[in-house]
């Protein structure tokens, strides 16, 4: 059977629920079409989670990653209540053991090699921490390397692999203007950020981070449970922001390129120059803005970015980069170590990775545009409250480079709030799931998703529970506006 085309034949009904998006064993997203079914995820729902034939990868195990978990708690005869996390190195899987022994007093772990993977088996005492280092840290084994190692796909030869990343590496070093060597590519875009934040804590050891706009909740989880912390600044003015580096003396300065789902861009010019005066590095998160799109870093030291999103553009293959910027001065410490990684990208996934991007440029101008014009008729629809997109943001033009454009997100909010948000979700004939960049358009409550059990202090942050976030894909635009005009109608 061929696999469904989610552009002309999207997953938005019913009888969709849990069908992986796209219609692939290692897709990255899964189909949530009705609002109640996002209720029902994030409530664990039984019969909800037993349609899911995939999970957002980092929030749960993939059913290939689960099932080679199950033979490797089967083979070491674990006690009742242990957990399994496996991992594709064993210098990964210790970096999970020892955070569980440093946020845990009772904690037990042991590493367990099955197939060539190192699987983390957990009591029952280390297991929530076991759970947020695998979700935060994005450094588990693929659903590729899983189904590899349990016999159901060919493993490739390393040296394949190996040819796949100098590629990969080489199209992005052609983007960002820098070396190869500046680059290392890991198994995520959190993977990415894990080894920009082990480089600046080897800097300023002890020290928190700074996280400056609305943060993508694991982007500011990663440092507060498994580094020295990170407090949230959302007042970007040039003072507020002097006087937190002043108080706080952060090991780093994070920001995101622009924020999820607000679509707003930080000043990083007025960043930069504030941390660097006082000595203090600061990582940028390009993954929504997209590298081709904008270029941080002359002003950035540390750059990181999920390759699984529009770089990617299929939605089946998991990845991240971490760049030092040669403009850097601590470029030559960060270049030193940006490769002693305990989990690279691996030879299955850099293949589908390095076919999967060869259209990059092309790809990614066509979002682009398809965005800008979703985004300009949205704006003009009554139903329609306000709409964000990078094109009202003048601190994203600012990084623009020559020509290129705004990204492929959207977020919208409607008049009537929550009630009608959810009558549009539940009509809108495009496929909805979490994940973005893919070709296919892609639509989610996003605030529910990822704040739901925060959906006040998201509110506090002027961040709406029924705001709706669009991955823009490479749909007919005039077709793809009467699929939202329909629902807009309802």
């Amino acid at each position: 059977m061929s696999p469904r085309d989610l552009i002309h034949d999207p997953c938005w009904q019913g009888h969709d629920l849990g069908h992986p998006l796209p219609d692939s064993m290692h897709a990255v997203s899964v189909a949530l079409p009705r609002w109640s079914d996002v209720v029902a995820y994030e409530e664990n729902d039984p019969a909800c989670r037993a349609a899911l034939r995939t999970v957002y990868p980092r929030f749960g195990l993939h059913p290939l990653v689960m099932e080679l978990a199950r033979l490797a708690q089967a083979q070491t005869n674990a006690s009742e209540g242990c957990s399994t996390w496996p991992y594709s190195t064993e210098a990964a899987a210790q970096a999970a053991a020892a955070h569980c022994r440093r946020r845990v007093r009772d904690a037990e772990t042991q590493i367990k090699f099955v197939r060539g993977l190192a699987c983390l088996i957990a009591n029952q005492a280390a297991t929530p921490a076991a759970k947020a280092f695998w979700q935060h840290a994005g450094l588990g084994a693929s659903s590729r390397q899983a189904a590899i190692a349990l016999g159901k796909e060919h493993c490739p030869a390393n040296t394949r692999g190996q040819a796949a990343r100098d590629t990969i590496r080489k199209r992005l070093a052609d983007i960002y203007g820098c070396g190869t060597e500046s680059i290392s590519l890991r198994p995520s875009g959190m993977a990415a950020l894990h080894g920009a934040l082990s480089l600046v804590s080897a800097l300023h050891p002890g020290r928190p981070t700074l996280q400056v706009g609305f943060p993508y909740v694991d982007v500011l989880k990663l440092p507060q449970v498994v580094f020295a912390g990170a407090e949230l600044l959302t007042d970007s003015s040039p003072v507020a922001i002097g006087e937190r580096l002043d108080r706080l003396n952060p090991a780093a300065v994070v920001v995101e390129l622009p924020s999820n789902p607000m679509l707003q861009c930080v000043d990083l010019i007025t960043v930069a120059e504030l941390a660097h005066g006082r000595g203090i590095p600061v990582i940028a998160d390009d993954t929504i803005g997209s590298c081709l799109n904008i270029d941080a870093l002359p002003y950035a030291d540390l750059v990181f970015s999920s390759l699984t999103k529009s770089f990617a553009g299929r939605g089946d293959v998991l990845a991240g980069a971490l760049v030092v910027s040669p403009r850097s001065r601590w470029h030559q410490s960060f270049s030193a170590a940006i490769h002693q990684a305990p989990a690279v990208l691996g030879d299955a996934d850099a293949l589908c990775l390095e076919e999967a991007s060869r259209d990059v440029r092309e790809r990614i101008p066509h979002l682009n545009a398809n965005c800008t014009a979703l985004a300009q008729r949205l704006s003009r629809h009554p139903a329609i409250k306000r709409v964000l997109h990078p094109t009202q943001c003048r601190t994203f033009e600012a990084l623009q480079r020559p020509g290129s454009g705004h990204g492929c997100l959207l977020s919208f909010e409607l008049h009537g709030g929550l009630e009608v948000a959810k009558r549009v979700y539940d009509t809108l004939s495009i496929s909805k799931g979490p994940s973005l960049g893919t070709s296919f358009s892609l639509c989610c409550p996003y605030v529910m998703l990822a704040h739901y059990k925060e959906l006040d202090w998201a509110e506090s942050c002027g961040v709406p529970p029924h705001l709706l976030r669009v991955s823009v894909g490479l749909e007919d635009p005039d077709e793809l506006w009467e699929r939202f005009a329909l629902a807009l109608a309802a």
